[in-house]
C-alpha cells in the first residue's frame, strides 16, 4: 500500500508542475503576441476574427417577430418562453391557441 501512497503523490506533484509550466508557457505566448501585435500596431480585428465583446453583444437581444397577438389589447407573444398571462386566460376562458396566431 505503501508504493500505490507514493505513486499517487508523486502523480500529483506531477501535475502541479504540468499545470504550472502549462500557465507560464501560456503567459509567455499572450506576451509574445501582444508585442508583435503592438509593434506592427496591430488589433484584434485585423487577425480576421471579431473581438469577444462584439460577438456576445451581436447576439444579445436579438428580436423575434410575433407568431400570436391579441386583437382587443394588441398583446404579443413569440411562441418561446413560458405563455404570457393574457394568452393562459384567453386559453382558459374556451379560446385557442389558433385563434391568436398572427
Amino acid at each position: 500500500m505503501s508504493a500505490l501512497k507514493d505513486l499517487l503523490a508523486q502523480k500529483e506533484a506531477l501535475d502541479k508542475q504540468i499545470e504550472l509550466l502549462s500557465r507560464e508557457e501560456r503567459s509567455e505566448a499572450i506576451a509574445r503576441i501582444k508585442a508583435l501585435m503592438a509593434d506592427h500596431g496591430l488589433t484584434v480585428g485585423d487577425l480576421g476574427g471579431k473581438a469577444p465583446a462584439a460577438e456576445k453583444s451581436s447576439k444579445k437581444g436579438s428580436k423575434v417577430a410575433a407568431k400570436y397577438r391579441d386583437p382587443e389589447s394588441g398583446n404579443t407573444w413569440s411562441g418561446r418562453g413560458l405563455q404570457p398571462n393574457w394568452l393562459k386566460a384567453a386559453i382558459d376562458g374556451g379560446k385557442t391557441l389558433e385563434d391568436f396566431a398572427v
